[in-house]
């Protein structure tokens, strides 16, 4: 290993092009002139500055790689498994709970086609576990742990390969197999694959970032993300008589059945998420007020035009488990998905909601921390319970036929239903991406078969914008 002290560092150069800005480092070791580019400014002078930093410290360079010796005597003792490990704990704070479980997940995947050595591997199984559940989730790796699971992990702290044969293409593209498969084998689906990946590169952007990679190894190889299709399936969304139907199912089983005739209400009549509506408060629920009458004793019955309410949004807690999240509960308490912190979103509540929801007032209450639907042991609604009965209703209402469709597959289908709902009926795609709580461009390409469904009704309403012509 030929190394100098023949050492030139220049600052950035940027280069403004049509679609990006790029910045790069050049320097020149024993004449040769290295240059290192970089997508963001603050990249640029961190790499610069660690290149300051050996040549402040006299450190000698290698001539075949351009770098100081003390990286890559680093780079080699870093396996995939110790920079999985920091990667992690240096992205855990601030992720949310969903985030850091599907990262262990895919990094899980990725680490089995990086075996240096199979030579007394464990088995299969207890590997996945052992990592997903302890290794790859900061907080809990250094809890007290099975004593399986810990020789597991010793095996595999020993048995990854260095981080640096990474750069070879046939080692990425294995990788990249790999994360786009099932456990199984089997084909993942589009979306999984492509997320897969995405989280795969950021964290190799990260090891470049820490000196332990030159460049993201995926950008050696040609590979062709599955085609996605995010356009909703219309054959998933059930239609007004079948949703009433399932309703009044899950509404005749016991113990917990009538609780969820509000709950599914609210998924079909606002467009809520499930996350979004077990962590509903009374609260945030504004009903116009009931008038009664002192003559006949009688809560006056308003007509529909004027039982409009309101239901906001503050808080959202999807199910991920008590291992992942900061409180150590099963859900994640989090703001409203793509909003800011302390932002929040209304929703019109319609007159068919407002009866329901004070119905489910008057017969069951308001539940622990003033929540609108909680369960029969007076926690907050479990997501086995509303889904079980899901289930359930679903195989009592639906023939086998339909039963083996995609047809109202999940409670989420009830959202779908309800967002086409409103595109049919003309609402502005404006306002129905506002109520349902994401940006136009998604709305019109999820639901882009919804809005062309009314392409006969468009035809007269734009004749007759040019009458008199």
């Amino acid at each position: 290993m030929e190394t100098t002290y023949d050492i030139k560092l220049w600052g950035l150069r940027k280069y403004k092009g049509k679609t990006k800005t790029t910045y790069t480092v050049r320097w020149m070791v024993s004449g040769k002139l290295w240059p290192e580019t970089f997508p963001t400014k603050a990249l640029a002078d961190s790499f610069r500055a660690d290149l300051k930093g050996a040549l402040n410290r006299g450190e000698a360079f290698r001539v075949d790689t351009g770098r100081p010796v003390s990286w890559e005597s680093k780079a080699e003792a870093m396996t995939w498994y110790t920079f999985v490990c920091q990667y992690l704990d240096e992205h855990w704070q601030g992720a949310s709970a969903n985030h850091r479980k599907d990262r262990a997940r895919i990094l899980t995947d990725a680490t089995e086609a990086l075996w240096s050595s199979e030579n007394g591997k464990p088995d299969r199984n207890l590997i996945r576990i052992a990592l997903q559940r302890w290794a790859y989730n900061t907080v809990h790796r250094e809890t007290e742990m099975p004593s399986d699971v810990e020789a597991v992990i010793k095996w595999v702290q020993h048995h990854t390969i260095p981080l640096k044969e990474l750069a070879q293409a046939p080692m990425i593209r294995s990788v990249l197999k790999r994360i786009s498969q099932k456990k199984d084998g089997t084909p993942a689906a589009p979306t999984s694959a492509v997320k897969a990946k995405r989280v795969l590169s950021h964290a190799l952007d990260y090891a470049v970032e820490c000196g332990h990679l030159d460049a993201n190894p995926i950008s050696l190889v040609k590979w062709k993300a599955p085609k996605t299709s995010q356009e909703l399936d219309r054959t998933s969304v059930p239609n007004p008589k079948q949703v009433r139907a399932l309703i009044d199912a899950i509404a005749q089983h016991k113990p917990s059945g009538p609780r969820l005739r509000a709950f599914f209400s609210t998924l079909y009549l606002t467009a809520l998420r499930p996350e979004e509506a077990v962590n509903l408060k009374w609260s945030d629920v504004h009903l116009p007020p009931r008038r009664w009458d002192p003559d006949t004793q009688q809560w006056l019955n308003p007509d529909l035009e004027e039982e409009w309410g309101e239901i906001v949004v503050r808080e959202v807690a999807p199910d991920v488990g008590k291992r992942w999240t900061d409180s150590g509960e099963q859900r994640d308490r989090r703001q409203p998905k793509g909003r800011a912190v302390g932002e929040k979103r209304p929703v019109p509540c319609p007159p068919q909601l407002t009866r329901v929801l004070r119905r489910h007032r008057d017969e069951f209450g308001v539940g622990p921390d003033g929540l609108v639907f909680f369960g029969i042991h007076g926690r907050q609604l479990a997501t086995c319970v509303y889904q079980d009965a899901w289930n359930r209703a679903r195989r009592q209402v639906f023939t086998k036929a339909q039963q083996g469709t995609p047809l109202a597959r999940t409670p989420y289908d009830l959202r779908h239903a309800c967002v086409s709902i409103w595109l049919s009926q003309g609402i502005y795609p404006a306002q129905v991406a506002a109520w349902a709580g994401h940006s136009q461009e998604v709305l019109l390409r999820v639901y882009a078969k919804c809005i062309s469904g009314n392409e006969e009704r468009d035809r007269h309403r734009a004749a007759a914008g040019f009458t008199g012509f």
